[in-house]
C-alpha cells in the first residue's frame, strides 16, 4: 500500500457514499495537470477500540509524522494533523470526540454503537473507509444531533473521509478562494458561510471555504433517511518567512468548516425502505 493508493481508495468511496457531487466540482476546477488533494479530514470517538490513534496508525506507517495539535472547546473536539516527507502527499487531519464531557444521553448511545465494535476490525487500512460498523436507529441519530452534530454525522456514516481539499494554489484559472466560492455558486453550488464565506486570512497564513455537505440516502434500522454526507473545501496556503507555505490548520477556521455538516443547513427528509 502507497499513500497514493489509500487517498485513491478513499476518494472513490467519499465520492459514491458521501460526497457524490465532488466528482461536478472536480470536473469544474480541473485544469491540464491533475488537480492536487491539500488535505483529508476523518472523525472519530475518543473510545477505545476507535481512538484517534487508530485511525493516524495506517497514515504512520506509510510515513506521515504528527504536525499540529488543536482544540475545539464548544464542541468538545480535538483533532491532530499529519503530513508526509513527500509534501505532494496530502496532509491528514483526524478529529476526535471527548465523549467524557458530553451527557449521559449520549455516552450511553455511542457506547452502545462502540461495543458493536471488534478491535480487529479496526486493524490494517480497510477501516478508513469502511463506512458504519454499528447498527443505528434514526431516533438516536436525532438525539445525538440535538446535542453534537459531529457525533450524529459519524454515528450515521462511520468511517470515511468527509472532505477532500482542492489546493486553490495551484489553479490557474483562480487565485482567491472567493472566486473559486463566486463561480461554485455561480453553477448552483451552496457556500458554508458560518465565519463568513472565507475563514481565515493572509495573516493567519491559511484561507479555506467549502461547500455545504451533499445530502445523502443512508441506512437506519427504521428506514432510510436523507441526511448531510460529505463536503468539498478549497484552501489558499500563504508563505511563511522561510518562503515555505504554511503546512498547518487555523483552529478558528476548522470550528466552521466543522459545520459544513450541520443538519439545520438542510432538509431532512425521509424516503421508503
Amino acid at each position: 500500500m502507497t499513500p497514493s493508493v489509500l487517498f485513491q481508495l478513499l476518494w472513490q468511496d467519499y465520492t459514491s457514499r458521501l460526497c457524490p457531487s465532488a466528482g461536478n466540482v472536480h470536473k469544474l476546477l480541473k485544469e491540464d495537470d491533475p488537480l492536487l488533494n491539500d488535505h483529508i479530514a476523518l472523525r472519530t470517538f475518543n473510545v477505545a477500540p476507535v481512538g484517534l490513534e487508530v485511525l493516524a496508525k495506517p497514515f504512520l506507517e506509510l510515513g506521515y509524522q504528527e504536525a499540529g495539535d488543536y482544540v475545539f472547546e464548544s464542541k468538545k473536539l480535538v483533532a491532530k494533523h499529519f503530513q508526509h516527507p513527500d509534501p505532494t502527499q496530502p496532509k491528514v487531519f483526524i478529529s476526535q470526540l471527548k465523549v467524557e464531557e458530553c451527557s449521559e444521553a449520549l455516552q450511553g448511545i455511542v457506547k452502545q454503537l462502540v461495543s458493536q465494535v471488534e478491535q480487529g476490525e479496526m486493524q490494517g487500512v480497510e477501516f478508513l473507509y469502511s463506512g458504519r460498523p454499528w447498527q443505528l436507529p434514526y431516533q438516536d441519530y436525532l438525539i445525538l444531533a440535538q446535542e453534537s452534530e459531529y457525533a450524529a454525522w459519524l454515528a450515521a456514516h462511520g468511517y470515511g473521509a468527509n472532505h477532500f481539499t482542492v489546493s486553490v494554489n495551484q489553479l490557474k484559472q483562480f487565485s482567491e478562494v472567493q472566486q473559486v466560492n463566486d463561480y461554485l455558486k455561480a453553477t448552483g453550488f451552496v457556500i458554508n458561510q458560518s465565519g463568513g464565506e472565507v475563514k481565515g486570512s493572509a495573516e493567519v497564513l491559511l484561507e479555506q471555504s467549502s461547500t455545504m455537505a451533499d445530502r445523502v440516502h443512508v441506512e437506519f434500522d427504521d428506514g432510510v433517511m436523507l441526511i448531510p454526507g460529505g463536503f468539498y473545501e478549497f484552501a489558499k496556503r500563504y508563505p511563511m518567512a522561510d518562503g515555505q507555505l504554511y503546512p498547518g490548520f487555523v483552529a478558528a477556521s476548522a470550528d466552521k468548516i466543522f459545520e459544513s455538516t450541520n443538519i439545520e443547513s438542510t432538509n431532512i427528509e425521509t424516503t421508503n425502505n
